[in-house]
């Protein structure tokens, strides 16, 4: 049975961000992009479900970013599909796990890790919660790495896994964010990652954000697919163009497509063996 996903990520609720003295994430389209997208969504694509990568808000302070955060949410959950969340550096500096499960409306684990999994239909869904030290790494510790493999090994269905950080090998060389700035792109421990994810012969494909471009790789047979942010400025500095990004994606058992949508569109397909 086919399932249709619509993702989106880095939507960045907060105050204006510069970077390099330039105006880069045009914070202030995020509102009016996040009801554009739900209501894509609602009116034509009609997903089983919708991915939210992470990096909800723009982080400034703990009562700021609750607010904010709350303000993202309440507009995906206005979808009539439902919401997937995936935790972004931005959206733990200020907030912690039980403010994210609470908001996430996971009542049943107010306290409980941001990493976990869930089948639907034909396919199996890992979600990752990849910890990024403020301009220092990126990290996913051993005993997350443990959980997924345990939780890779009792999967019955093709896998899809949602980061927020690459785990892939990308080129940052032509980055506006991360030019020379590997550590706070990429995990750490991606090498240990793409290890479990191809012992385990399940994993069909990996989405995440965080690098504010379309991307795609093939690591061992695998694809990984980075998404747009929804704010970027596509536009060298003010007043700027915002990239209004969001994937649709279509997942069968013999092909994944990948439609990036916005203004800056991409296109993937891929054929399972």
């Amino acid at each position: 049975m086919a399932l249709t996903l619509g993702l989106v990520t880095d939507l960045h609720f907060g105050p204006e961000a510069r970077f390099q003295g330039k105006l880069r994430k045009l914070t202030h389209y995020a509102g009016d992009l996040t009801r554009a997208f739900v209501k894509t969504m609602n009116e034509e694509v009609r997903p089983d479900f919708i991915v939210n990568l992470g990096d909800d808000i723009e982080d400034e302070s703990r009562d700021l970013d609750l607010q904010r955060y709350e303000e993202c949410q309440a507009i995906l959950r206005s979808a009539h599909a439902p919401i997937v969340n995936v935790a972004g550096n931005h959206d733990t500096i200020n907030l912690g796990r039980a403010d994210l499960n609470r908001i996430w409306q996971q009542c049943e684990a107010p306290h409980g890790p941001l990493h976990y999994s869930f089948d639907r239909e034909d396919f199996h869904f890992v979600v990752l919660h990849t910890m990024e030290k403020k301009d220092v790494e990126v990290r996913i510790f051993e005993p997350q790495l443990q959980w997924l493999q345990n939780d890779l090994k009792h999967a019955t269905l093709p896998t899809v896994v949602l980061m927020h950080h690459p785990a892939s090998e990308q080129n940052l060389d032509d980055s506006r964010w991360f030019q020379n700035a590997d550590h706070i792109a990429k995990v750490k421990e991606r090498k240990d990652l793409r290890h479990i994810f191809e012992a385990s012969k399940k994993v069909r494909a990996v989405f995440n954000g965080h690098v504010h471009r379309n991307h795609f790789d093939v690591i061992a047979g695998i694809p990984y697919v980075t998404i747009q942010s929804l704010i970027e400025n596509l536009e060298d500095d003010a007043p700027g163009r915002p990239s209004a990004s969001y994937a649709v994606v279509h997942l069968s058992q013999e092909r994944m497509l990948v439609r990036v949508r916005g203004n800056d569109p991409a296109r993937y397909q891929v054929e399972f063996s």
